[in-house]
């Protein structure tokens, strides 16, 4: 069975079916599905309940409101036949047409079987057949004709791909070579050999590929034969979401799109898999309609409930911004806390079935979506309640303890709470919290007071009556962020060979000492006096950007 359905309900409907329909119903279900591929269109919406409908001739009792892409919906219809066709174990003859085998068709269309696999993913159609105790893929006649009808270009582009002779091969390996030694990253030098030699840029890809699998020691791309370590996945990671373009990326690491995307996928499916989840699980949460009953619009507050309380005069400005933010309701406290504990039982669920490896960006992005809404609650909630953290820092403060670091500590065991609280017990939560920062502040005020009486010195009054003028080391790290977000900023004004050369010259990648004309002339392939004119141009460009940007740099 497909494990790579990009719509669980569709997947769960696919399950359904093999286990419990009927061989008759089973063969029904897969033409209506194929006649439904037929006619979805990728870029319109389609609900759960219609397309459970034209497949099983039933509306759904579960999730009929879930809607997904069409894209998305044909994906999941090719799969859905192939592995329902599985289950029904289908002979040819029953086919009641002609039915083409992968073999049949790769001689049909003078194409290898490889490209027959790849028009599979892009829409044609198979079934599983039963031949002699084994299951093939097979491809009804009928089908094959409705995909050329809406692939004739495809189809034309696939017939080009063809075995080259060995004249040609030579011929796209020297022509490769040359480009790959100025600097080309592998996808762009297939296209542009591929215009040379009249042929597709799949065709002169694999040619290469090929070349460079049989002789690793005069690979036109050496560098793509070993896999990047983890540092530079890392660092590459971190160049694109800085803005770097994959195209950009796929030169500097010779490297073709298609591998800098899964480089991509892989390791931002590895920092998803190391967010922190812990919740506090329930047994609705796997409930039918779980999801559009939890995360329904908030409970709108009655007329006349509570308002947002005025701020009493003289307070500072940290405690007057507290009253800006409105106390709870019951039932406002009930749906935020049930909403944030769901939204990360479902991180958790999504996150069981991330593959790094194989890790889809539709996937990830549900996830992410997830994650940033239960921050967004969290943040609700902890804020909703910080009042109750300076009340009670009130009541333990002394002359000889500051009233804020209570404060920032209380805000530390609020956070711990909302993080703990379990509503299903129907507590009110500020009873929970109330006890968790107290029992804190049991627990960490006497043990400090025993450190200040124990390393006191004569300095300590000193110390105390002095105003401290040191600058904020906050705001010191925020200001050199936002100045090297400018500089990242004006940089992408200039293309990557000066951009190579601004950053030699200056040291602005902070691993390098700067270099001098002549030393970025040896790595570039140029003359010390290019270089100069290079870099003059480069700056010209930088001040222009400086200004735009109220860079203040020198001169």
């Amino acid at each position: 069975m497909h494990a790579d359905y990009q719509s669980s309900i569709l997947r769960e409907l696919r399950d359904q079916q093999v286990r419990y329909a009927p061989r008759e119903k089973k063969v029904e279900q897969i033409n209506r599905a194929e006649r439904l591929l037929d006619e979805i269109d990728p870029s319109k919406t389609y609900s759960y309940e219609y397309l459970c409908y034209r497949i099983t001739d039933y509306r759904p009792d579960a999730a009929p409101s879930r809607t997904m892409p069409g894209a998305q919906a044909r994906h999941d219809l090719r799969l859905f036949v192939e592995d329902v066709s599985d289950a029904a174990d289908l002979h040819f003859d029953e086919a009641g047409e002609p039915v083409h085998t992968v073999d049949d068709l790769s001689r049909l269309f003078n194409v290898s079987t490889k490209t027959i696999s790849r028009w599979r993913g892009q829409g044609l159609v198979g079934r599983r057949f039963l031949v002699e105790g084994r299951k093939r893929v097979g491809f009804l006649k009928s089908s094959v004709d409705r995909f050329v009808a809406k692939n004739r270009d495809r189809i034309e582009r696939g017939e080009k791909f063809s075995q080259v002779t060995p004249e040609e091969r030579d011929m796209i390996v020297e022509r490769a070579r040359r480009l790959a030694q100025t600097g080309g990253c592998p996808t762009e030098i297939a296209r542009r050999v591929a215009r040379q030699m009249d042929r597709s840029a799949e065709t002169i890809r694999y040619t290469i590929k090929q070349f460079d699998d049989e002789h690793p020691d005069i690979a036109v791309f050496p560098d793509r034969l070993a896999p990047l370590r983890e540092d530079q996945k890392e660092r590459l990671y971190q160049q694109y979401r800085r803005g770097m373009t994959v195209e950009a990326l796929a030169k500097k690491y010779r490297r073709t799109r298609g591998s800098i995307y899964r480089i991509v996928n892989e390791m931002r499916a590895r920092k998803i898999l190391e967010l922190p989840v812990d919740y506090i699980n329930n047994a609705e949460f796997d409930r039918p309609g779980a999801e559009q009953r939890i995360l329904a619009e908030r409970p709108q507050r009655e007329s006349g409930g509570r308002k947002k309380a005025r701020a009493p005069a003289g307070l500072p400005p940290y405690l007057a911004s507290l009253y800006e933010t409105p106390l709870l309701t019951g039932e406002e406290e009930q749906y935020l806390f049930r909403k944030l504990n769901f939204l990360k039982h479902r991180i958790r669920q999504l996150r069981a079935d991330l593959d790094p490896q194989r890790a889809r960006a539709t996937q990830m992005d549900d996830i992410e979506r997830y994650y940033a809404e239960a921050a967004q609650t969290k943040n609700e909630l902890v804020q909703a309640n910080l009042r109750l953290v300076v009340s009670i820092a009130k009541r333990h403060v002394t002359p000889s303890h500051d009233f804020f670091s209570l404060v920032s500590d209380g805000n530390i065991s609020l956070i711990r709470a909302v993080e703990k609280f379990d509503y299903s017990r129907g507590f009110k939560f500020s009873t929970y919290a109330s006890w968790a920062i107290m029992k804190n502040f049991a627990r960490s005020i006497p043990d400090e007071f025993k450190h200040q009486d124990r390393f006191r010195t004569s300095l300590d009054e000193m110390f105390m009556s002095q105003p401290d003028d040191r600058s904020d080391q906050y705001e010191q790290e925020q200001a050199q962020r936002l100045r090297e977000e400018q500089i990242h900023r004006i940089l992408s004004r200039l293309d990557e060979r000066e951009q190579r050369i601004i950053i030699s010259r200056f040291g602005l990648d902070h691993q390098h000492e700067p270099l001098t004309l002549k030393e970025v002339g040896e790595d570039l392939g140029v003359t010390k006096e290019r270089v100069r004119q290079l870099e003059a141009r480069a700056l010209d460009k930088l001040r222009m950007a400086a200004e735009e940007e109220r860079l203040d740099i020198p001169e």
